[in-house]
C-alpha cells in the first residue's frame, strides 16, 4: 500500500512541476478518457451468451448434464463388473486357467491381460452408448459404427498391452515392498505416466489421426510469431484430421521434452475465424510456457499416491471379511485384481471435484496467457460460444467447481470482456 501512495505522490509532483505545454498536452487525453463511456463487462458478456438460441442452450445443457449421470453409471458398472468376477467366481476360474504357466510373473501377466479383455467385454454395451450412440444423438460424431469400432478396438489393444504391464509391475512391488507397496506403486505409475505422455504424440496419437505440418500461410505465420514472442521453441505447428471422427473444435499441447508439439484439428481451421484460431493457439501456447504438463503430472501423481494409500486400507478390510467367499488370499494374490479395480474406480469418482479443479485452474491460467499473447478478446469469447456445443454454457458456481474440468463458456466470455475493458485504449 505504501508504494502505491509514493507512486501517486511522485506522479502528482511530476505533473505539478511540469510547464504549461506539457500539462496542455495531457489534458485533452484525460478529458477524452473521461468522456468515453464505461465498458460494461457484464453486458458485453451477456451479449455473447445471447448469441446462442434457447434451443442450442437446452441441447448443450442436456448433453453435459447427462454426463453427470454417466459418471455415476460408470462407477456402478465398474462395481458390477467386479461383482461378476468376485461374486460369480470368474476370478477363480481365470486364476485356475493361468495357473498352468510355470512362472509367477507369467501367471500374473496372463491373468491381468485376460481380466482387462473380459472386463472390457462386460462394459461394451455402456461403451457403445457413451462413445457412439449418444454422440450421434447430439450430432457430435461423424463416424460410422465400423470406423468407431475399429478405433475402439485399437484403444483396447493399447489398454490391454500397457495395462497388463502396469499391473505386472504393481504386483511385483506388492511382493517386494510389503506394507509400503503403495509408495512403490505410486512411483511405478509415475514412470508409466511420464513415458505415456512423452511417447503419446509420436507413437499413440498417429494411430487414430493423421498429423501433418500446418501449411505455410497467415495462420501458420501468426501462430509461430506468437510462439517466438513468448519464448516457445516451436519450429512447426501440426494439424490433424479430427473431422473424420467428430465435429468438435480442439487443439492441444502434448508430449514432454523433445516430443512436445502444438497441434490443432481441421475443425478449428474450417469452422473458425483467424481471430478465433489465434485466441485458441495463444491458450495452447500458454500451457507450454506455464509448464502445465509437468505440473499436472506432479499433482495427479500426488492424487494417485493418496488413492493407493486409501485402496490399501480398504482392500485389507474387505478381504478380511469377504476374502474366503471371493477366493482372494490377500493383496499379493492376483485374483484380487477385480477388487483393486473397483476400489480405484471409487477413489477416482470421489476425487472428481479435485481433479477437475486442478485441470480447470490450469485452463484458466492458459486462458489469461492466451488473452495477453493473442490479444483477441472477441475471438476468445466467440470460440467459447462454439465450444458450448458439448459444454454447458452457464452452470451454477458449485456445478462448475464439481463437474467442469474447463472454465464454462460464461466464465471464459467474462474473462475476455474483463481483459477487453482494461485494454480499450490499445495498450
Amino acid at each position: 500500500m505504501l508504494y502505491k501512495l509514493l507512486l501517486l505522490l511522485a506522479l502528482t509532483v511530476g505533473t505539478a512541476a511540469s510547464a504549461g505545454p506539457a500539462a496542455a498536452q495531457t489534458a485533452p487525453a484525460d478529458t477524452a478518457a473521461a468522456r468515453r463511456p464505461a465498458f460494461d463487462v457484464e453486458a458485453a458478456t451477456r451479449h455473447y451468451l445471447d448469441t446462442l438460441t434457447p434451443a442450442q442452450k437446452a441441447k448443450s445443457d442436456a448433453y453435459f448434464e447427462g454426463g453427470y449421470w454417466l459418471q455415476l453409471w460408470d462407477l456402478v458398472y465398474a462395481l458390477g463388473v467386479a461383482g461378476v468376477f468376485l461374486g460369480l467366481g470368474w476370478s477363480r476360474w481365470l486364476r485356475a486357467r493361468t495357473a498352468r504357466l510355470p512362472r509367477l510373473w507369467q501367471r500374473n501377466w496372463a491373468y491381468a491381460a485376460l481380466y482387462l479383455l473380459l472386463a472390457a467385454g462386460l462394459s461394451f454395451p455402456l461403451t457403445v452408448y457413451e462413445g457412439f450412440v449418444r454422440e450421434h444423438q447430439y450430432g457430435l460424431s461423424n463416424q460410422t459404427f465400423g470406423a468407431w469400432l475399429g478405433e475402439d478396438l485399437t484403444a483396447l489393444a493399447l489398454s490391454v498391452g500397457l495395462g497388463s504391464l502396469l499391473v505386472l509391475a504393481l504386483y511385483g512391488a506388492i511382493r517386494r515392498a510389503g506394507a509400503r507397496w503403495w509408495v512403490w506403486g505410486t512411483a511405478i505409475v509415475g514412470v508409466f505416466m511420464v513415458v505415456a505422455v512423452a511417447v503419446g504424440p509420436v507413437f499413440i496419437s498417429p494411430l487414430f489421426n493423421h498429423y501433418t505440418p500446418l501449411p505455410a500461410g497467415p495462420v501458420r505465420a501468426g501462430i509461430l510469431s506468437m510462439a517466438r514472442a513468448n519464448g516457445v521453441p516451436a519450429d512447426n505447428v501440426y494439424y490433424f484430421d479430427a473431422s473424420k471422427q467428430s465435429k468438435r473444435i480442439s487443439a492441444n499441447v502434448s508430449g514432454l521434452g523433445r516430443t512436445i508439439r502444438v497441434s490443432l484439428n481441421d475443425n478449428l481451421l474450417r469452422r473458425c475465424t483467424p481471430a478465433e484460431v489465434q485466441a485458441v493457439m495463444g491458450h495452447e501456447l500458454g500451457h507450454y510456457v506455464l509448464n502445465h504438463i509437468p505440473k499436472m503430472l506432479v499433482f495427479l501423481l500426488l492424487l494417485v499416491g493418496i488413492s493407493f494409500w486409501g485402496v490399501d486400507w480398504a482392500f485389507g478390510r474387505l478381504v478380511r471379511r469377504y476374502g474366503a467367499r471371493w477366493g482372494v488370499a490377500g493383496l499379493a494374490d492376483v485374483g484380487g485384481l477385480p477388487l483393486l479395480a473397483a476400489l480405484f474406480a471409487v477413489a477416482g469418482f470421489l476425487a472428481t471435484p479435485v481433479t477437475n479443479t486442478i485441470v480447470r485452474t490450469n485452463e484458466q491460467e492458459a486462458d489469461m496467457f492466451g488473452l495477453n499473447a493473442a490479444r483477441q478478446p472477441d475471438g476468445f469469447a466467440t470460440i467459447a460460444m462454439k465450444l458450448s456445443e458439448y459444454r454447458k454454457i452457464e452452470p451454477t458456481p458449485l456445478e462448475e467447481i464439481i463437474f467442469f474440468d474447463h472454465p464454462s463458456g460464461r466464465t471464459r466470455a467474462q474473462s475476455a470482456m474483463r481483459w477487453k475493458a482494461e485494454h480499450l485504449d490499445g495498450r
